[in-house]
């Protein structure tokens, strides 16, 4: 089964040490048990006792320091990490919290040339501290550009840090928080390690009502030597962007750890309740919902297990996930919100209450597609990328699955922010040739009619400049890339023809959506209306498969995981 299920872990693990880590970790939240972790929710009980607990297993030890600067078993491997991010967020948003702002806080370090700092780093995972990414400012969000964080130099040499960040996870614990700045007199983008316990750190507020602590910290003449400082100038710049890269993956693994426990839950609900004398899930209403829930959610996990293949084997000359790592970020976590949604809809006033995870995952997978970027901010990103890759393909060797244990080295050493519309693509044909399912061969159609509008009625040079006409143009993109990489999957996860049929099924209907959508917009033109009318189609309707997805894929998870009380 390709879903998370903790009751009956089925993932295969390149090392014993990597499955000792999960099975542990599911110990802790199963023992912790259902109720603890609700109550622990609503008290906004700070997370004293996982923060313990990894500490004595050495966990972000062994899963975030690099090859060689740990233990043995110590290494940054994307595969194994996916999962533990899938497991945290499992059980709650605010535990995979701690664990995605310390990748944040880390970022900066491994990729910086001050040997000492990584160093230090490295001791302190082994001592069981987490860590802090200090980018964003109350004014400016994350745009970079316009911070205010300054750095003045002194005549002896060091320095001295003036400035606010905002919405720093940990930073009210974190020994080493990677602050971004700016030299005061030079404008010189830098990066430099703070530390919380300074006495010129003042830990202003936690910004939000929950359990994690999401800090507004001030820098007042804090001193700063040279063996503070992790990198200036462009490698500063570089090391922020890159950073970002690593971190915006691990928000759709949030997202589908999140869903996951909640179709649990919303399926043993419904599928035991009976209203006006039927069970719920007689109702069709009720069935089209699971279902497209369900299909919604393993084209998350085939998605964002693929992208972590092109992570784990980029290179300087294959910067493809710079392309799928937006989309991770972008694509999965919307579809995330969608699935609680189509379940909420189902479970309805089941969904309000305190003793449910459910009532949890209703609030927090709206976070995740807000953070790292908005949705917009990425899907004007990937934009960036749809010349090449309708128009300009060009050949690389198949990327296998990269399910191997092995540091990603590249993650650290990804090079210049720059020349994203350089990157080229392998013809996406080759994976929507390879199979052939009906709604597959009606998504074909839709996407062959995008490609002629993108040529024979390119936007002009105002419609590429408005950015509400070309946020409707990148949902339509996203789509391809998502089928894409779904489909280059399936024979990885050995994803059953009925299944398949049933994402493409949910992939046409998105994708007339959204022509729709840039049909009405205010600057469509006639030429380009009529392209959006042809790329509208309706799925094609199969009683028999969408059955057998419903008894066989679906309504099976009836009972398949509860919580420990």
């Amino acid at each position: 089964m390709i879903l998370l299920n903790p009751k009956q872990p089925t993932r295969k693990y390149p090392d014993a040490r990597s499955r000792d880590i999960m099975l542990k970790t599911i110990d802790f939240f199963e023992r912790k048990g259902k109720a603890h972790i609700k109550e622990d929710d609503r008290n906004r009980t700070w997370y004293a006792d996982l923060l313990e607990f990894q500490k004595c297993e050495k966990l972000f030890a062994t899963l975030l320091t690099p090859t060689g600067y740990g233990d043995a078993d110590a290494r940054w491997d994307t595969w194994r990490n996916i999962e533990f991010n899938e497991i945290l967020a499992f059980y709650g948003l605010a535990y995979w919290y701690t664990w995605q702002v310390s990748i944040l806080g880390l970022g900066p370090i491994w990729q910086s040339a001050n040997e000492s700092l990584k160093q230090k780093a490295a001791q302190l995972l082994r001592d069981g501290e987490v860590f802090a990414f200090g980018l964003s400012e109350r004014k400016h969000g994350a745009d970079v550009y316009a911070t205010e964080m300054s750095l003045t130099p002194l005549p002896d040499g060091t320095y001295r840090a003036n400035g606010e960040k905002y919405y720093i996870g940990n930073g009210n614990i974190a020994p080493m928080v990677s602050t971004f700045g700016k030299m005061a007199n030079t404008g010189e983008y830098v990066f430099f390690a703070a530390d919380y316990r300074n006495r010129n750190f003042d830990l202003i507020q936690n910004v939000c009502n929950s359990q994690s602590y999401v800090a507004n910290f001030a820098l007042r003449d804090y001193p700063i030597t040279e063996a503070d400082i992790l990198s200036k100038g462009q490698a500063a710049w570089d090391a922020a962007l890159n950073t970002v890269n690593i971190g915006k993956y691990n928000l759709g693994w949030a997202s589908i750890g999140i869903c996951t426990h909640a179709f649990y839950e919303a399926i043993n609900h419904a599928a035991n309740r009976k209203l006006y004398g039927m069970l719920v899930t007689d109702f069709p209403h009720a069935k089209q919902m699971f279902t497209d829930a369900y299909a919604r959610l393993v084209a998350m996990k085939l998605f964002a297990l693929r992208a972590a293949d092109y992570m784990r084997t980029a290179s300087a000359q294959d910067r493809r996930y710079l392309l799928f790592n937006p989309m991770v970020k972008m694509k999965v976590t919307t579809q995330g919100e969608e699935v609680i949604n189509l379940l909420w809809d189902v479970i309805a006033a089941r969904g309000f209450e305190k003793d449910t995870y459910f009532e949890m995952a209703a609030r927090d997978i709206r976070a995740l597609p807000k953070l790292e970027g908005t949705v917009h901010v990425n899907l004007a990103l990937i934009l960036k990328f749809m010349p090449n890759y309708f128009f300009f393909p060009a050949e690389y060797p198949e990327i296998p699955l990269c399910d191997f244990a092995r540091n990603d080295d590249f993650l650290f050493d990804q090079g210049p922010a720059k020349g994203l519309g350089k990157i080229q693509f392998h013809d996406y044909n080759l994976a929507y040739d390879a199979y052939e399912t009906p709604n597959l061969a009606v998504f074909r159609e839709q996407i062959a009619m995008f490609r002629d509008f993108l040529a024979m009625a390119t936007p002009d040079e105002a419609q590429q400049k408005d950015t509400d006409f070309l946020l409707a143009l990148g949902e339509m993109f996203a789509l391809v890339v998502y089928g894409q990489l779904i489909l280059e999957n399936v024979k990885h996860c050995d994803v059953d023809a009925d299944t398949l049929d049933q994402i493409f099924d949910f992939i046409v209907r998105d994708f007339s959506k959204f022509a729709l959508q840039l049909y009405s917009k205010p600057s469509s033109t006639s030429e380009q209306m009529d392209f959006c009318l042809k790329m509208i189609r309706k799925p094609m309707v199969d009683a028999a498969r969408y059955d057998r997805v419903w008894k066989n894929s679906v309504y099976a998870l009836n009972g398949a995981y509860e919580m420990n009380p």
